[in-house]
């Protein structure tokens, strides 16, 4: 329900939507501001990609602990781990397309942590900024990340995960010779 609402407040925030540097922030004023509507669609996207987050989190801690990891279900744990994986890529590059001085400092944050994993860090940091600094190239890939390729992946996995389900039918709750 929450990735539905994504895909059509997201289809329709890209009328309006600039993704540059010089025009990110204004036409997401422009958005808020001025368009009919503009702010609920704003808010309907920024509020249910949290509530999506969390309730992808909620499910896989619900599946874990109901040991919907184990045999046969395996393949049906690994897409749902990177289910929420690629939710969690959805909410970073996200905040940062508004690119106001909050977006644009937490992403510094975020790029720099993963700067931080020991031998390839840097490379890792370059590669998700464009660069060793956020700039326009860091929006561009942001935002080609958030709409085309996250999307994309994420309509794969969920295929794939849906038709486990289909095929294995969901786990069954733990009994005690469990």
């Amino acid at each position: 329900f929450c990735f539905s609402i994504q895909l059509v407040t997201g289809m329709l925030l890209l009328f309006y939507y600039q993704p540059t540097v010089a025009d990110a922030h204004a036409s997401v004023e422009l958005i808020t501001v001025h368009v009919g509507g503009g702010a609920l669609i704003r808010n309907l996207h920024t509020w249910s990609s949290s509530a999506m987050i969390f309730c992808v989190l909620t499910h896989l801690i619900t599946a874990f602990a109901m040991k919907a990891f184990e045999k046969p279900r395996e393949i049906t744990w690994v897409s749902g781990v990177l289910l929420l994986l690629i939710t969690f890529g959805f909410g970073f590059t996200g905040y940062l397309l508004p690119w106001h001085q909050r977006a644009f400092w937490a992403t510094t944050v975020g790029t720099s942590i993963a700067g931080a994993v020991p031998f390839v860090g840097e490379f890792i940091n370059e590669v998700l900024r464009g660069g060793t600094d956020l700039s326009a190239l860091t929006l561009a890939r942001f935002f080609s990340v958030h709409i085309w390729w996250l999307p994309a992946a994420i309509i794969a996995l969920i295929g794939v995960h849906m038709y486990m389900i289909i095929r294995l039918g969901i786990s069954s709750v733990p009994t005690k010779e469990d």
